[in-house]
């Protein structure tokens, strides 16, 4: 695997995060004396559907979605973790979040994100309506 389109939905606040975290990232070898790239492709977008007609688009601004150049195409916590694989630092991550025991784990953390998402969507931040709580009660 030499690439991954990652299809993020570019209305979310959250998700634009996600994405300029993962664009960030130290990528990790591919195996093949390169590295894994990543290019980003707002989800529902024009481009995003001539580039994947296949695709069910509004499914992909529900969940992260990821096709690999191979063609496998990765959804919600699969998402994630072959997200977490292409890059350096976090690819051990991904490997224990793929494991079957951990895989709950991974659901779980993705489940919560998708619960953030409704903070967001209007354009705001997840902190700005945070009331601090989370913080006092551990």
């Amino acid at each position: 695997m030499r690439e991954l389109t990652v299809l993020y939905d570019a209305g979310c606040g959250l998700c634009r995060r996600f994405k300029d975290w993962l664009a960030a990232q130290r990528p990790a070898p591919d195996g093949s004396g390169g590295v894994v790239r990543m290019r980003f492709v707002a989800a529902g977008s024009t481009y995003a559907r001539a580039l994947y007609p296949e695709l069910d688009h509004e499914a992909t601004l529900r969940e992260v979605t990821v096709v690999a150049d191979d063609g496998s195409v990765y959804v919600g916590d699969r998402a994630w973790i072959v997200c977490l694989w292409a890059t350096g630092e976090h690819r051990h991550t991904a490997l224990r979040l793929s494991s079957p025991a951990m895989r709950p784990v991974a659901r779980a953390i993705v489940q919560a994100a998708a619960g953030l998402r409704g903070w967001t969507k209007d354009g705001g931040d997840y902190a700005d309506r945070c009331d601090g709580r989370c913080d006092r009660e551990g």
